[in-house]
């Protein structure tokens, strides 16, 4: 090999590394790359089993009767299933939840349905039980705003609530705590494993339109979604900042403002972050990183097709307003994840990946709200 050759082979050889080099930084990855490197796309499993507090039939029936009962919440105007609305998608349909009367939300409002398979409940990921995450709801001073002693007292005065708690308990008056674990029993039940998806999973080639196959493969490689939605549940349940852009209703609405820097404050942010709030920080309240300023839990993709608006501010109407936010690599900040690039995807490549979304939904799953057992009638 002569000095011209060797030169020539040199200069490849780096040219080569600079390429290598970019695509570690740049994340640039392969379709079959991005496939083999995240949790498989699957059927959903069976509920996880919970030790400290088994399902029972009895349990259930006293979970679901309590999930509607508006008497758990302050001024008992204000159930579970005000902001988690069957009809809804399991949530209650608006960008941000209505939240407690004279108050209004700061997030939108998220779907019950698979609920049971997270490990991280709220879009911080702030509870680790559906039974926690229902005395935050039940407590929280947007949310329901109810007090435990008050709402065991109101419990206690209701005949048919003394019988199933101890039916289901074993116990000889309504407690809070185990109010909050008969719902977290009943909200285990709201599962979804039906979707077209699955049933293709599970072995009906069938059950996927041709577009939706194509849709799927998108998912998995060139639309870059397996990279945070993988796993049965779509979620790698981690955080992400996507430059999801303000929600505009917070700079029109005073409560809404209100709530928003009610969570600064009540969370701890230094006064320097209070005075210029001016979106939710997300992950940034627990752990006081910067780095960790809007950063959410991704969502599951289950039931996606029922539960719009998107997002933890309710800023997109469409799932095509949310794939073409995707397409265009994600919103405007500073400190939106790499992950995220634009994507290129064609008119064509979007509806495909549209159809694959929505076959992750199955059927509705409808419950009719039950009536409010009534109070005893007092003794005369």
């Amino acid at each position: 090999m002569n000095n011209k050759t060797k030169i020539k082979f040199l200069k490849l050889m780096a040219a080569l590394a600079v390429c290598a080099m970019s695509a570690v930084f740049l994340n640039i990855k392969s379709d079959a790359q991005l496939q083999e490197r995240f949790p498989n796309l699957a059927p959903l499993p069976e509920v996880p089993q919970t030790p400290d507090n088994p399902t029972t039939e009895a349990k259930i029936e006293l979970g679901k009767l309590l999930f509607f009962d508006r008497r758990t919440s302050g001024d008992v105007s204000t159930s579970c299933s005000s902001c988690h609305d069957p009809h809804k998608g399991w949530g209650d349909g608006n960008p941000v939840s209505k939240g407690y009367p004279g108050t209004v939300h700061w997030r939108n409002s998220q779907t019950v349905v698979n609920a049971a398979y997270l490990k991280k409940l709220f879009w911080a990921g702030e509870d680790t039980s559906l039974e926690s995450q229902a005395d935050s709801a039940v407590t929280g001073n947007l949310a329901g705003n109810g007090d435990p002693d008050t709402i065991e007292e109101r419990l206690a005065q209701v005949p048919e609530y003394v019988r199933l708690f101890k039916e289901a308990f074993g116990v000889e008056r309504p407690t809070y705590p185990l109010a909050l674990k008969a719902i977290a029993v009943f909200e285990r039940t709201v599962v979804t494993k039906d979707a077209p998806f699955d049933q293709y999973m599970n072995g009906d080639k069938k059950a996927l339109s041709d577009s939706a196959k194509r849709g799927m493969e998108l998912f998995q490689g060139k639309a870059r979604c397996i990279q945070c939605h993988n796993g049965p549940l779509m979620s790698d349940e981690s955080f992400h900042n996507i430059g999801v852009p303000k929600n505009p209703l917070f700079e029109n609405d005073a409560q809404r403002q209100i709530a928003l820097r009610f969570q600064h404050y009540a969370r701890g942010v230094s006064e320097e972050v209070y005075r210029g709030a001016d979106r939710d920080l997300g992950l940034y309240y627990t752990t006081k990183r910067p780095e960790d300023k809007g950063k959410f839990r991704t969502p599951p993709l289950r039931y996606i097709e029922y539960t719009a608006p998107y997002m933890h501010n309710g800023v997109f109407e469409s799932l095509e307003e949310v794939v073409d936010f995707y397409n265009k690599g994600g919103g405007d900040d500073p400190r939106k994840s790499p992950l995220l690039q634009s994507l290129d995807l064609t008119k064509q490549e979007m509806n495909d990946l549209l159809e694959f979304l929505k076959s992750l939904s199955g059927e509705e799953i409808i419950v009719e709200e039950p009536p409010e057992p009534p109070y005893a009638v007092l003794d005369e």
